[in-house]
Formats: C-alpha cells, structure tokens, sequence
C-alpha cells in the first residue's frame, strides 16, 4: 500500500467524525458533506507528510472552512435578493440527515442558526468536540481568552432557549402528522391536525402553481392538500420548522405553518422566486 493509499485510508476513517463536526456547525448535510470533501482535497495537495497530528489537523481544516461558509451564508442574507434561480434544496441522504438532526436536536439547530459565525464555531468545537481554546482561537482568527468568550456568548444564549426544545418537538409531530395525511390522501386525518377556521395564503408565485390567493376552513384546505405532498418533507427556514416541497431536489414552494394549540391554524404559502433564494433550509426528514 503506498502513502497516498495510506493517507485517503486514514481520512476515512476520520469521516464520520468530521460530518458530525461540520454538520453541527453547519446544520446542513449537504455542506457539512462539502466541508469534509475539502478536507480532503486540501489534505491530499499537502501529502501529509507535514502533520503531525492528523486528527487535530482535520478538525482545524474543516473548522475553518465551515466558519467561510457561515461567513459566505450571512453575507447572502444580508445581500439584496436579485431575481435568480433557486439553487436545488440538497437530496443527497435525507435520512442521514433526519438522523443527524435528531441527535444534535431540533432546537439546538435552531438556536446555533442564530450565533454569530465564529460564536457558532467556538461553542461547537469546544462544548461538543472538547477543543481547547488555544487550538479554537487559531480557527477564528482570535486570541484564546476571545475564543473562550466566543464560546461562553454562545453557551447562555443556547441555556437560554433550550426551553425550546419539547415545544419545538410538539410542533414537529403535528407538520409530521400533517405530511403524513396528505401523503396518503387521508382526509380525516388532515381535518384532525387542521384547525376549524384555518386559512392558508398563497404568493402570486404559488397561485400560479395551481394554488387559490386565499382558503379559509379545514374542509376547503385539507381537499387542497389530500394526495398532493409527495415531494414535501418538514425542514427549517431560516430557523423557523417550515414544509418545503422539492421535486426532484429544485425547490419550488414553502409553506409557513402557524400551529396553535396543537394545530395548523394558518399555512403561507410562498414560491415566489426571490424570496425562496433568501431562505436557508436544512432539510429534517424524508
């Protein structure tokens, strides 16, 4: 076996580790698949011959390239949106990624979506990986006492929401239930999860897919959904649980539920173009 067959032989077996490690701080399977694969590349140009501590370098590396992604998303977010075609919502392994959500749980992801990005990479290194703040602060580009600050921001403001959590979880089981019925074209199920007087608004962009401007009453909204959700999986916008409808990976539609007292009692619908390539949206399951 020849050193680069030995050198890809122990990346491998580093891989596993290093999605975890990207995928919490990126919540994104499909970036944090990104991150490990510039590993890689960028561990491959080097020949290894130089590291000394293969582990450490690796998490170092795919550190650093999560924390210019984060930086690259903000920067996204703050832009004005131009009229250009949504990138395709990532399919790659969904189930992977339900399954990663789960550990990580739904309201860290939330809560982690909202930090800074050197706060996101402070805390996750050092809570989540037991990084010390002296290899941190070479990450971020700040001295070890900032690093421990970073991370210490990020940790109240994470205890300060982890509250969210079976809340989080309550509303998920009922746009799981949802999903479900209409899956299945159950009518009494969607009429059990759909408030009596709920409305659903739709964009100019959705009624254009075949939607109505506005629908009011669970009868006259379930008959919209009934059959019709095959391509529609639960996922976060912008830190919010949402639907997201993707056929064949190209994002096409979101829809905004307002769930009160165990219920969707209002659904927005958008497809309007601009503003779906505003939204970040990991997906959450199948």
């Amino acid at each position: 076996m020849d050193e680069h067959d030995t050198l890809a032989r122990q990346f491998e077996a580093e891989r596993g580790r290093l999605r975890a490690v990207a995928y919490r701080m990126l919540g994104s399977l499909g970036e944090a698949e990104d991150a490990v694969q510039e590993a890689w590349i960028r561990l491959d140009r080097s020949g290894g011959e130089s590291v000394a501590n293969l582990r450490g370098w690796l998490t170092t590396v795919v550190a650093r390239v999560c924390l210019d992604m984060l930086r690259a998303r903000k920067a996204r977010r703050e832009e004005p949106i131009g009229p250009t075609t949504p990138e395709p919502a990532d399919p790659a392994d969904p189930a992977r990624e339900a399954e990663l959500a789960d550990s990580v749980g739904l309201a860290l992801l939330v809560v982690l979506d909202s930090l800074a990005p050197a706060e996101r990479i402070a805390f996750v290194l050092h809570d989540m990986f037991d990084l010390p703040f002296e290899e941190i602060a070479r990450v971020v580009g700040r001295s070890p006492v900032a690093a421990r600050q970073l991370a210490s921001r990020a940790r109240r403001r994470v205890r300060g929401q982890a509250g969210d959590e079976d809340a989080l979880r309550h509303r998920r089981a009922v746009v799981d239930a949802f999903l479900v019925a209409a899956k299945n074209n159950d009518l009494a199920g969607l009429l059990a999860v759909l408030a009596p007087d709920v409305e659903l608004r739709a964009d100019a962009a959705a009624v254009a897919l075949g939607g109505h401007p506005e629908t009011r009453g669970a009868d006259a909204v379930a008959a919209q959904f009934a059959g019709r959700a095959a391509a529609a999986r639960a996922g976060l916008v912008d830190g919010a649980l949402a639907i997201v409808v993707a056929p064949r990976g190209r994002l096409l539609l979101v829809l905004i539920p307002t769930i009160a007292n165990g219920r969707i009692a209002a659904l927005e619908a958008i497809a309007d173009r601009e503003r779906l390539c505003g939204f970040e949206i990991p997906m959450l399951d199948p």
